[in-house]
């Protein structure tokens, strides 16, 4: 399991990176015209690298303390991803203003990841 989740992290690293670059030299002006999306955007990529460097956490602790605590932080994690990054850039893009609602769900998932990861080390 360690395995999928360090490379579900390199993954999210991969896109997080290229997301910023694209949104630093390719959506420029697109945020001179939309200039309130341009921290919406920096948003989703900074929540997207955090847990991709997360799911590096989450690899090591599954590694070093067997249990399931672990696995769901970083099934959560992935889930917080797809949902509250997945809903910003999505939101950027198309300027659905209701998809917003979707963003919490994955600052949620954020959260009960943590705390699962939390758990693992304690139960370790």
């Amino acid at each position: 399991m360690d395995r999928f989740f360090v490379i579900s992290g390199a993954i999210l690293m991969f896109l997080g990176v290229g997301a910023g670059a694209f949104g630093a030299h390719s959506l420029s002006s697109y945020f001179v015209r939309h200039p309130d999306l341009n921290e919406t955007y920096d948003t989703a990529v900074q929540y997207l690298m955090v847990h991709g460097l997360a799911l590096f956490a989450v690899a090591w602790v599954t590694s070093k303390w067997l249990g399931s605590w672990a696995n769901w932080a970083g099934y959560l994690f992935i889930a917080g991803v797809i949902l509250f990054s997945g809903s910003l850039f999505v939101l950027v893009f198309t300027r659905l203003r209701w998809l917003g609602a979707i963003t919490p769900l994955g600052g949620v998932a954020f959260l009960a990841g943590w705390l699962c990861l939390a758990v693992a080390a304690w139960r370790g």
